[in-house]
């Protein structure tokens, strides 16, 4: 093999007995971020920041009156922008239906489980160094929140959709992170590779959908195959729209787990960072369900969130993000359910103040602002140094 990242050789050569192909595959992402925009964003570092961020925002909501003074990369970007082959959007809609449908338990999942998941990975570096989550981790968590609900939303991944548009943010959000800190003196390729890269975003993306489905399952929900293999390809354009590359990202629920699977043993034992972000994350969860009390947050914190968190992501995991044990005597499946259940009802009826419906505690649970979709993108690598974005 080339040379690679030092941090993931012992994990990747283990593996490699196993499926050498695989994490080959997942390795040489390592080094890959977005091949397409990357390029793009590197020519255009010297642009303002504001004159970047209006003609992004002009790119994505088609405003050609000011697009089309926009520097010729850009356009040529937006220009090449195409839909896959393998892409059916009709196909999308028994799993948006599957997801309004368990949406309150997909988002608990996603916070107590997937996030989890993803953030005990190399991945958690990029955001620490930035600082993003510690300085707006409630923000944060909202915004992922509503890319849910919008690329759910039918016909939300359509070119006009607000679920495209947001993909589409991210991916040059992710380029712009990537490109802060590429060129800051403080990241260490040899031994990370690429901030962000294509292998953790691929990562991520199989644990959004697959990882998904298996914890929200755990947590009481109820699927068809169709509607698993459904849920399952909303995420995989949504990662396509998002520039990840085609070559790490899976093809159906089975491959997402397998990716998972492989990721999972390719990467090296939780950092520092990790357990720094996980706990963090865990931490800001009642924020986000707009739980402001102290007291009522720890309480909430300690004898619910935690103890799901474990039980969704296992007790190896969990030790090794020191996440605290579970006290005086194991929670029984049976009996997490029952306590998660009661949390989220009292966690609608906080937000809807009667009560309501799954669906208005999501979107309570999830950033919509006045001023509409921002695609101000950060100017600096360290947050609390970049304009508001």
């Amino acid at each position: 093999m080339e040379h690679y990242p030092s941090a993931y050789t012992e994990g990747c050569a283990k593996y490699r007995l196993h499926d050498q192909a695989a994490a080959d595959n997942y390795i040489r992402h390592t080094i890959i971020g977005d091949p397409q925009l990357d390029p793009v964003l590197e020519e255009l570092s010297s642009l303002p920041p504001k004159e970047l961020n209006r003609f992004v925002g002009a790119g994505i909501e088609q405003k050609q009156d000011v697009f089309r003074t926009a520097p010729q990369c850009l356009r040529n970007f937006f220009d090449d922008l195409k839909e896959p082959a393998w892409l059916d959007h009709s196909a999308f809609k028994p799993g948006v239906r599957a997801f309004h449908a368990n949406v309150v338990n997909i988002f608990a999942a996603f916070v107590a489980g997937v996030l989890i998941d993803g953030f005990s990975t190399l991945i958690s570096k990029s955001f620490v160094q930035t600082g993003r989550i510690f300085d707006d981790g409630v923000r944060r968590l909202r915004q992922n929140n509503r890319h849910q609900l919008e690329i759910f939303w039918p016909g939300g991944l359509l070119r006009d959709g607000e679920g495209w548009k947001l993909s589409i943010r991210i991916r040059f959000v992710h380029a712009r992170v990537r490109h802060l800190l590429s060129h800051s003196e403080e990241w260490d390729f040899d031994t990370y590779g690429t901030p962000i890269s294509a292998a953790h975003l691929g990562y991520a993306l199989a644990c959004f959908s697959a990882r998904t489905l298996k914890h929200s399952v755990t947590l009481g929900s109820g699927y068809t195959r169709e509607e698993c293999e459904s849920f399952c390809a909303v995420w995989r354009y949504a990662g396509y729209v998002m520039g990840i590359p085609e070559t790490i990202i899976y093809t159906d629920e089975q491959d997402a787990l397998k990716l998972y699977k492989v990721g999972s043993a390719c990467e090296p034992p939780p950092s520092e960072d990790a357990i720094v972000m996980t706990n963090a994350l865990i931490r800001s969860a009642p924020l986000v369900a707009g739980i402001t009390d102290r007291d009522e947050r720890a309480k909430l914190v300690k004898n619910t969130i935690y103890p799901v968190s474990r039980f969704l992501v296992g007790n190896t995991l969990a030790d090794k993000l020191q996440f605290p044990k579970n006290s005086k005597f194991t929670m029984t499946h049976a009996l997490l359910k029952f306590r998660l259940k009661n949390t989220l009802t009292q966690l609608m009826e906080k937000i809807t103040r009667q009560g309501g419906s799954n669906l208005v505690t999501a979107f309570g649970a999830s950033l919509y602002e006045s001023a509409g979709l921002s695609y101000d993108l950060p100017d600096h690598a360290h947050s609390d140094e970049s304009s508001k974005w």
